[in-house]
């Protein structure tokens, strides 16, 4: 738990913001210092991506506002979040921010807490289990496996990357993670592969993570465009680029096959 307080200004009382994350989207993902925070909620400010269905229950007694943000809409925009957080806690409310994965890994939660620091409100910052790693966890897809994979970048898909950035993500090494990157695929695929990525190199979508209509779609790097059209691949969705994805995929052939190449790393390395 993350607490950042500033203190009030000049004297007068305020009310404060809890930025909860809530987690890929189910319930009881959501940890017990989120749900203590609903518990003691005036106002709650949630997104579609956060667990919302039961929020009545939760937040039993308090103001329900639904900011509908969702991949590609943003019913209320964000400056209008910040200026709602600021104003109900002005007032003297405690103000519950629940977003959806965690509210600092690419959850705009940073921009949140530096307006109620501008408007000298007390803010807490609860982190949640981020759809980076839980979504593929859901998919049977490791992020790191020893011998495999010993790290993984996230990435946002909101715009496509820079020249630069790709020559770089292409170089690294390790597994891609790419949060709302169902748009930007194309783009992202046939530039990691200008810098050299191969062409077999196996890629995942995983569409509505932690929901019953969960569904993975697996290809490589050459054809995964095609496979997520002909899927009519679309958002929520999180893309896994990396060799762990054939752990998922190929099932226990696939895992042992890895084993052996890993193996092989291992003793070059020694």
């Amino acid at each position: 738990m993350r607490r950042v307080d500033p203190g009030s200004k000049g004297g007068r009382m305020t009310g404060r913001v809890t930025l909860v994350g809530g987690g890929p989207g189910r319930e009881d993902l959501l940890t017990l210092a989120g749900a203590r925070a609903l518990a003691d909620a005036d106002v709650v400010l949630f997104d579609r991506l956060a667990p919302h269905e039961r929020l009545h229950e939760l937040a039993p007694g308090a103001e329900l506002v639904d900011v509908g943000k969702r991949p590609g809409h943003h019913a209320v925009p964000q400056h209008e979040i910040e200026a709602l957080l600021v104003e109900h806690a002005l007032a003297g409310r405690h103000v519950v921010r629940l977003k959806g994965g965690d509210p600092y890994v690419l959850g705009r939660g940073s921009e949140e807490v530096l307006a109620c620091h501008a408007a000298g409100v007390p803010v807490e910052v609860i982190p949640g289990v981020t759809s980076a790693v839980a979504v593929p966890g859901a998919a049977g897809i490791p992020l790191t496996h020893r011998g495999v994979s010993h790290l993984f970048t996230v990435v946002s898909g909101h715009a496509p990357l820079t020249e630069t950035e790709l020559e770089h993500l292409a170089g690294l090494g390790g597994t891609i993670v790419v949060l709302m990157g169902v748009n930007s695929l194309p783009s992202l695929t046939a530039g990691l592969a200008r810098y050299g990525m191969p062409a077999q190199m196996p890629v995942a979508i995983i569409e509505r993570g932690f929901r019953p209509d969960q569904r993975t779609t697996i290809g490589d790097l050459a054809d995964i465009v095609v496979s997520a059209g002909r899927a009519r691949v679309a958002s929520p969705a999180v893309v896994v680029v990396g060799e762990v994805v054939r752990l998922a995929h190929d099932g226990d052939a696939g895992a042992a096959e890895l084993m052996e190449r890993a193996a092989g790393f291992t003793a070059v390395a020694r």
